[in-house]
């Protein structure tokens, strides 16, 4: 009776936070999440510098890579991953449930990610995501469409993964959004030798109390995820890449990416998706709304 008491509260609350209203924390909440900071923090400054020392003698630095691999663990995910990521030459295409996702999945593959440009000049978060090499977009500029496709392009040419999130939000993990291609042009035609590996995030049971939907800020996400109580699996499905010359053109290699993660997802499931509940904006740059903790590669 308990139980089902404390599942009917947390669904209330998670409503409530869909909703746009804030979230308030018990006291043990409020202690996890200021310890979970705090642990956050030491971090910063125990791996940032080794990264410029690396950087300093000129030697390839893993340090951003195990930096987001360990604020994932921080922050309770205990990832898992499922298959082989390409290394270099390759373009991720992934589902997008939450700001952790950019965490698991450069902690898992050391990829980089596509970001809007506001975030650059984010006062930590835009700093730290300049170490991971993020390629940044200015979604407002429909003229500036080309220039954007250049900067991947240069990037891809530099051997980097890059990942996108081309729902263009966040969702709850038992839905997929149609997939969005402007990204996806610099694979019109493909660079020589890079492939397209689609990447399944998979939270499981607590897909929807973790997931960032609906109204709800930022802010308000990362305190309730923060503060929530214990740890919880995320599988990360590194799935068969492809090359996207068998796909040609941009809506060819999206459609294709997300039949494979749709399949693999409804497997992971064990039942059918379902629609989304929440509205989604339209696509357009001018009236993107994303607060600033998951702007990294969301393109909505």
């Amino acid at each position: 009776m308990e139980s089902h008491s404390t599942a009917s509260r947390e669904a209330t609350r998670r409503a409530e936070a869909a909703a746009g209203l804030s979230t308030r924390l018990t006291t043990p909440e409020q202690i996890r999440l200021w310890a979970r900071i705090a642990l956050m923090l030491l971090l910063v400054v125990s791996h940032v510098p080794m990264h410029y020392l690396w950087r300093l003698f000129r030697l390839p630095s893993p340090w951003p890579r195990w930096f987001l691999g360990r604020v994932a663990w921080v922050v309770g995910a205990r990832v898992e991953k499922i298959g082989t990521p390409l290394r270099r030459d390759v373009f991720y295409v992934s589902n997008h449930l939450s700001w952790i996702d950019i965490l698991a999945l450069g902690g898992a593959s050391g990829t980089a990610f596509v970001a809007k440009a506001e975030l650059a000049s984010s006062p930590l978060v835009g700093w730290l995501a300049g170490l991971n090499r993020t390629v940044y977009v200015k979604r407002e500029n429909r003229l500036g469409v080309a220039e954007q496709i250049n900067q991947l392009r240069d990037a891809l040419a530099d051997n980097w993964a890059i990942t996108i999130f081309p729902e263009g939000t966040t969702t709850d993990g038992k839905s997929l959004l149609p997939f969005k291609t402007p990204m996806l042009r610099v694979l019109e035609p493909p660079p020589p030798g890079v492939m397209v590996q689609p990447v399944l995030l998979d939270y499981g049971a607590v897909a929807e109390e973790i997931g960032w939907i609906g109204e709800e800020g930022g802010v308000n996400n990362a305190k309730r995820v923060l503060a929530r109580q214990g740890s919880f699996p995320l599988r990360v499905h590194f799935l068969e890449p492809f090359f996207p010359a068998d796909h040609p053109g941009r809506k060819a290699i999206a459609a294709e990416s997300r039949r494979r993660i749709e399949a693999a997802l409804v497997a992971a499931l064990g039942h059918p998706l379902r629609p989304f509940g929440h509205d989604v904006a339209p696509v357009g740059y001018a009236r993107d709304r994303a607060p600033p903790l998951a702007e990294t590669g969301d393109l909505r």
